[in-house]
């Protein structure tokens, strides 16, 4: 008796020992964040205004300005390579596009892969992807996905939802409505019923503001009188620019044709633009403010989302334990170098918005100047997770420097690496390194072969130097000039460190390295 009265109190005492070791796995995941990563899809920070650059006055952006008054907003923040699909495989992998494979817009993200989502997931997150997935693969690392097969549909969108069989074709549930409240409404129903155990990562993917513009009825007529102001570059003569940039590039004359000629149907997807009997100037002007008109619906939508999640975490009392951030894929050129789309290493291009508010940790209203890529975001997710970063990442968790603190040895430089050299967009491949007071970009204009580039077209190569300081909007190529000498040199120098530290395969490439070689003093 006395023998099983011992063994009693041995099995009870390890039931409460078992049970208080679960008391505190549970308490100490439900003590991390929440985290609550929105992205949109070639959102540029021109267009936000707590970023107060050009279109502040003519664009209010309220909620997402909410992020930057109650957290905080990076004013130097890169894109790696300004196209969707390597920027999003990035921002998944922590890694450039020669280390996950995603050099162009076809490579596929491979499942096999470890990312963020993988990660949070073993480390006792519940994970949810909603929205533009754009990586062609299956979602991996996810309790619950619903996404966009491919680019998606503005109005009465498809979605492929998990517990379906995975499929690249464009089948999936159709939901109606306009994309981003459709989105938003998915991914609020979800929070609504996860279980509410394990802290969420919930990514919210838009697909807007991404070509063509279609907004939703209700800002049909947003904007209708009003003229937005032109960039200063809208006209740019190029005659300044290398031989390998000048005569490239989806320019707004383009855009007139194609608003004239209608796409997708009947008519452009907006309205057909009249442009008969205009000058190339004028076509330009008219082309860029229906552009504008159009891409700013787009953009008040999106912030009416953001809104909408943002009241969701305040209802329920989520907001003190959630990290918001606010982020797009890469920038996007609104008539700058009479440009749309993106793809170059210029500013517009090149930065990216990114803010975010993590209530107990950053100030309110703070910026942050120091230099970040997408590179660096799964690290800070991780960091924040309270989640090993592996090795393999190639970035840096930039935590402490939103909180004042910046390392000694913090990069005051990035690497950019465009490989998409597919003629139809009209953007050579090219390379780069920027630092804060400078920039200097090589296009070295061939496709090496790589999935989806355009094979035969060879474009000539060039060389370009911009001083930031000076030179802002990126008006004046100084690369050649005798007194820019010594720094171009330094910029050569920094943009072999970075291929080497980061381990750009260049030797992988018998006709890049070539013509590195042939060209790199000319």
């Amino acid at each position: 008796m006395k023998q099983f009265n011992y063994i009693c109190l041995m099995a009870l005492l390890l039931v409460s020992a078992s049970a208080s070791s679960a008391s505190k796995s549970k308490s100490a995941t439900k003590s991390k964040p929440n985290i609550l990563w929105i992205m949109s899809d070639d959102h540029t920070a021109n267009t936000i205004s707590s970023y107060q650059m050009r279109f502040a006055e003519a664009l209010k952006t309220p909620n997402i300005d909410r992020l930057a008054n109650e957290g905080a907003l990076l004013n130097n923040c890169f894109v790696t390579n300004s196209i969707c699909t390597p920027s999003r495989a990035t921002i998944m992998t922590g890694q450039y596009g020669h280390k996950n494979g995603v050099y162009t817009l076809w490579d596929d993200l491979r499942v096999e892969d470890e990312t963020i989502a993988t990660l949070l997931q073993k480390n006792g997150y519940e994970t949810a992807m909603i929205g533009k997935w754009h990586l062609h693969t299956q979602p991996q690392g996810f309790d619950y996905y619903s996404v966009l097969p491919g680019q998606g549909l503005y109005h009465n969108p498809v979605f492929k939802e998990s517990g379906t069989k995975w499929t690249k074709g464009k089948e999936g549930k159709e939901y109606e409505g306009y994309v981003t409240d459709v989105i938003t409404d998915n991914s609020l129903k979800w929070l609504d019923e996860r279980k509410g155990e394990e802290p969420f990562f919930l990514m919210l993917h838009h697909k807007a503001p991404h070509g063509l513009w279609e907004y939703a009825e209700r800002h049909a007529h947003l904007f209708e009188n009003e003229t937005i102001p032109e960039p200063k570059s809208l006209y740019e003569d190029k005659s300044h620019r290398s031989e390998g940039s000048k005569a490239f590039g989806r320019d707004m004359l383009n855009l007139s044709q194609r608003m004239y000629d209608g796409k997708r149907g009947k008519d452009y997807p907006t309205g057909k633009l009249n442009i008969e009997g205009m000058s190339d100037k004028e076509r330009i002007a008219a082309a860029y403010q229906k552009y504008m008109k159009d891409y700013l619906r787009v953009v008040t939508a999106i912030d009416e989302n953001v809104g909408r999640v943002l009241d969701y975490l305040d209802e329920n009392g989520l907001a003190e334990n959630t990290i918001v951030v606010y982020t797009s894929d890469q920038g996007m050129f609104l008539g700058e170098h009479s440009y749309y789309d993106k793809r170059w290493m210029y500013d517009e291009s090149l930065k990216m918005p990114f803010l975010i508010r993590k209530a107990d940790e950053i100030k309110a209203g703070t910026q942050c100047d120091d230099m970040v890529t997408n590179l660096d975001f799964a690290e800070l997710i991780l960091d924040y997770a309270e989640v090993k970063i592996p090795e393999s990442m190639q970035g840096r968790s930039f935590r402490t420097n939103l909180v004042g603190k910046t390392a000694r040895d913090w990069p005051t430089s990035m690497y950019y690496h465009y490989w998409m050299h597919f003629q139809p967009s009209a953007v050579p491949a090219h390379f780069g390194v920027r630092t804060h007071d400078y920039k200097l970009i090589f296009y070295y204009g061939r496709g090496l072969g790589l999935n989806g580039t355009t094979e035969g077209w060879e474009s000539p190569l060039g060389w370009e130097l911009y001083d930031l300081k000076n030179d802002p909007y990126e008006l004046n190529n100084l690369y050649g000039q005798k007194s820019y000498k010594q720094i171009t040199e330094s910029l050569k120098e920094e943009l072999q460190n970075l291929q080497e530290q980061y381990e750009v395969n260049i030797n992988h490439f018998p006709e890049l390295e070539k013509v590195i070689n042939e060209n790199w003093n000319n």
